[in-house]
């Protein structure tokens, strides 16, 4: 064997970071598990206010577009039909 066998670099076939992704997806779960087992208390007092912000969210985002008026009428409908 001679010596630049020894220190090139090896060549992976495009699956280098899947230990670590692995790793991290591992850390992630727990983590993740252990903030919803001892934080339940909390997550589940928020719910109520979280349901009430995300329909408020809802109502300004579907209003942007066309506004309070925009909604489509009976006579849009009528002018559309020949």
């Amino acid at each position: 064997m001679n010596q630049s066998s020894h220190n090139s670099p090896r060549k992976f076939s495009g699956r280098k970071g899947i230990p670590q992704t692995w790793v991290l997806l591992g850390f992630l779960a727990v983590a993740g598990f252990f903030l919803i087992t001892e934080h339940r208390a909390h997550l589940f007092g928020a719910l109520p206010y979280l349901l009430l912000l995300a329909c408020l969210l809802m109502h300004a985002f579907m209003h942007s577009q066309q506004g309070h008026g925009g909604h489509a009428s009976v006579q849009d409908d009528e002018r559309r039909d020949p």
